[in-house]
Formats: structure tokens, C-alpha cells, sequence
């Protein structure tokens, strides 16, 4: 019995522990290296991953897309340029945290080269060795079609719906969750700018600890994914739409994000106030 052979785009560090995780159950797992750092080929290569030229990639029987969303366009124009003209077409799974109107572009794309399409969208960390695997929530026609990535050791969960549902779901989850670590890092920052951090920190203990050991372990795991959120808060505003009142607020989380990016990879000082805030609130516990 032949192996599954899945190709991910991109060894990233999703893309890369989703293939480690493929590989050790079973499957052939390729992916596209051209271009890329040797931090990148490196982890691919520890991965498992095979390194692999278009022809190759195009033969899959599953290709798995995983890239920052601002990305996920131009890889599914990559992915049915090269998909067109094979008589055999792999199922293209869009894994990226787009809104709704980005990932019908997307099938509308994947479609052109007559190939079956998979919007999904994924809930959760990279999977680690002896952990357990991301949600991938899975629609559209050809969701059950993919049903082989559960047995590959995927937590593959269907969402009754067309293209869409899967990345609706990701964006409303998104939205809360990464909304949260928004509005808690701009206001720790600030009050800690204005002398109150220790009050906050005090009342969110008497009143909110929830919300506080969330924040404990947010803040500062947030600090280097920021530059990766920007993108995907403007594609939350997008999927609330123009008009909607509450989709500035997504846009100035963005800008929020890309300014937290940029101040990590500067002076650091608000990252600094940050994990200050975190680590002091965590110190009071012991």
C-alpha cells in the first residue's frame, strides 16, 4: 500500500510540526524550499520534510496551504498554474486565516484549474511530539474528502457548510481570542505608562483573575508573533465588512500589532513593559 503523500506550503512553524506530526504517522510529506533560509531548511529537514520541485508538489494527493494570509492568494495562483494541466488533480486545502471573501477568491482560483477545494481554517498551537493536534476545522464539498489527515493524526473537525463556514469560524475565534490580547497589552501598556500597573494588576487579581493568568501567559507570547497578527486583523475587519461599526476596531489592531512588531525588533521598550507586567504579576503568586 502506497503512502499518502501531502505537500505543505510552507515549512513555517504550523506547516513544519504539521508535517512532522503527518510524517510520523504514516504519510510522504513534500514541500517547496527555493528561496528559502537556512533557519527554514533546517527546520524542514528536521521535520522530515522532502524537498520537492513543482511537478512533484502538483502530484500530491493532498496539498496543504499554510502561509501568513497576506500570502494565500498568490500561493493558490501558484498552486493552479501548476495544477492546470494535470490530469490527476490533488485536493488543495487552504489552511490560512482569511475572511470569508478571500477564501471564495481562493476557491475560485483552486476551481480554474478544475482541482477540489477544502476551505479550513486552524484552532490551536503547533502540534508537539506526544501532544495533541490542532483543531483543523474543515467545509465545503470536499471537507470528508480529506478524512485520511484524521487517521495521519490531525484533529480533523467538519463544519456543516459551504467554502467559508470553516474561515468564518476561524475569524469570529480569532477575534475574540487575539481581540483579548489586544485590548489587555494596550491597556497594560498604558497604564503602566501612566504609574498604575501595580493597581491594575491588583484589581484584575480581586476581580478578573481569569482574566489576569490569561494575560500572564498572553502578553508575552504575543511580543513575536505580533508582525504575523496584522494581516490577520485586517482580514477579521474585512469579514465584518465595510459598514459594520465594530470593524475599525480590527484595523486599529493591526496598526496596534504592527507597532508591537516593530518596537520588538527596535528598542523594545513596550515589549519590555509587557513581560514586566507578566512576569511580576506571576512572581506575586509564589
Amino acid at each position: 500500500m502506497s503512502k499518502t503523500t501531502i505537500a505543505i506550503l510552507a515549512p513555517g512553524a504550523m506547516g513544519s510540526a504539521v508535517a512532522r506530526r503527518l510524517g510520523e504517522n504514516g504519510a510522504r510529506v513534500l514541500t517547496s524550499l527555493k528561496g528559502r533560509s537556512e533557519a527554514t531548511l533546517k527546520r524542514a529537514a528536521d521535520a522530515g520534510m522532502i524537498c520537492a520541485e513543482d511537478d512533484a508538489i502538483a502530484e500530491a494527493d493532498i496539498i496543504l496551504s499554510i502561509v501568513p494570509p497576506g500570502e494565500a492568494v498568490a500561493l493558490a495562483e501558484r498552486l493552479a498554474s501548476l495544477i492546470v494541466r494535470r490530469e490527476k488533480k490533488p485536493i488543495v486545502v487552504d489552511c490560512n486565516a482569511v475572511n470569508v471573501d478571500t477564501v471564495q477568491r481562493i476557491e475560485e482560483i483552486i476551481g480554474s484549474a478544475q482541482a477540489p477545494f477544502v476551505d479550513a481554517g486552524i484552532i490551536g498551537f503547533p502540534p508537539q511530539p506526544g501532544g495533541k493536534s490542532p483543531a483543523f476545522y474543515m467545509s465545503g464539498e470536499y471537507a470528508r474528502d480529506v478524512s485520511v489527515l484524521k487517521d495521519l493524526g490531525l484533529d480533523v473537525r467538519i463544519v456543516e457548510g459551504p467554502v467559508g463556514a470553516a474561515s468564518a469560524l476561524k475569524m469570529s475565534y480569532a477575534g475574540i481570542v487575539k481581540g483579548l490580547a489586544g485590548i489587555g497589552s494596550a491597556m497594560v501598556v498604558a497604564a503602566t505608562k501612566a504609574g498604575a500597573a501595580d493597581a491594575l494588576r491588583d484589581e484584575l487579581a480581586l476581580s478578573q483573575p481569569a482574566v489576569l493568568a490569561r494575560l500572564e501567559v498572553a502578553l508575552p507570547d504575543m511580543i513575536p508573533k505580533a508582525y504575523r497578527w496584522v494581516a490577520e486583523m485586517r482580514e477579521i475587519s474585512g469579514f465584518l465588512g465595510p459598514d459594520h461599526p465594530a470593524s475599525q476596531i480590527y484595523e486599529g489592531f493591526a496598526r496596534w500589532f504592527e507597532h508591537l512588531a516593530d518596537d520588538a525588533n527596535g528598542e523594545g521598550t513596550d515589549a519590555a513593559l509587557l513581560k514586566a507586567f507578566a512576569e511580576k504579576s506571576r512572581a506575586r503568586k509564589l
